[in-house]
């Protein structure tokens, strides 16, 4: 049976084929790896995708979070949850074949494999492509504060939220239909960098702006003021979401560029038996993203706490 999956089981024949198997059956002495049971993937899906639901249906319950910034939040939760979908459904055909509970085809497991793979893809081109037009949201809000609604106005972020789903799903299926070329590989890699400039640009860009705004700001501009401390604490809530995001999926990536530049250096080897642990981390950014939406913003907590309370 082949039930890897999360991209990269699929790409590299040196990555665990099998998430149950011990990692003494795979690894040297000096490089064990780490075995993680199916239980811990189902309990880190389950989790994700109640937070994740919560999430968006609270800014689709609240009418004061329906702004360009929140929709982006919204279909930013939406790509986690793809995230919890996929290992959910991974995981319980594992669990449920290794029972003897499901007996299916190899070409229907190869079949699910490939949706599953897709769906990973998928989350990982919109999750950083909203957490790139959130960036940008926030350094209109912040510079152009006067022409915002404008600027980004509701059809603009309908017509964004749409490009990049459609991208995502298209790039999700040429990187499926052509894992074996490197060249797919490589065009992630690049994307993911690229993207990662272009924010960390963006914030770097906006912080110091606004630190020197912020020195030239009298008291006759309190208005203004409070503006930019909205604002900014808009940008804070993102840059946290981006560092949470880097530090989750760096190991991700960093694994697809050994997998091009050193598949048979024994060191690389080494790194590819912790594929488990990059693929917890991955499920956990999942977990904490919708933490910190919370944690930010009294209005979304708010709404959370009013939906729990009347479920109850």
């Amino acid at each position: 049976m082949n039930s890897s999956t999360m991209l990269l089981n699929s790409l590299n024949s040196t990555a665990p084929s099998n998430r149950t198997d011990e990692p003494a059956n795979r690894s040297s002495a000096w490089c064990p790896g780490i075995f993680i049971p199916n239980e811990l993937f189902l309990t880190l899906g389950l989790v994700s995708l109640v937070e994740n639901v919560l999430v968006v249906t609270a800014i689709i319950k609240n009418r004061n979070l329906h702004s360009p910034m929140y929709y982006f939040i919204c279909c930013l939760a939406v790509s986690d949850m793809l995230v919890s979908v996929s290992n959910l459904m991974e995981t319980l055909f594992m669990l449920l074949m290794e029972h003897g509970m499901l007996v299916l085809q190899t070409s229907i497991i190869r079949q699910m494999d490939n949706v599953i793979d897709m769906m990973i893809c998928s989350s990982v081109v919109s999750s950083l492509s909203f957490l790139g037009a959130i960036a940008v949201d926030r350094y209109i809000t912040i510079f152009y504060a006067l022409r915002y609604h404008s600027i980004m106005t509701m059809q603009w972020a309908v017509i964004i939220i749409v490009g990049i789903w459609v991208t995502s799903i298209i790039s999700s299926s040429i990187f499926i239909a052509y894992y074996k070329n490197n060249a797919v590989i490589l065009c992630l890699i690049g994307f993911f960098l690229s993207m990662l400039i272009l924010m960390v640009g963006l914030y770097i860009h906006m912080f110091s702006l606004a630190r020197h705004h912020a020195k030239n700001i009298s008291s006759l501009q309190k208005k203004r003021t409070i503006h930019q401390m909205t604002s900014m604490k808009g940008a804070v809530t993102l840059t946290i979401l981006l560092g949470v995001f880097f530090m989750c999926w760096s190991p991700f990536f960093l694994h697809l560029t050994l997998i091009i530049t050193c598949p048979k250096n024994p060191f690389c080897t080494c790194f590819f038996n912790y594929f488990n642990l990059f693929l917890i981390l991955i499920i956990c950014n999942s977990v904490i993203d919708p933490l910190i939406y919370a944690f930010r913003s009294q209005e979304l907590r708010k709404t959370l706490k009013d939906m729990v309370l009347c479920s109850w």
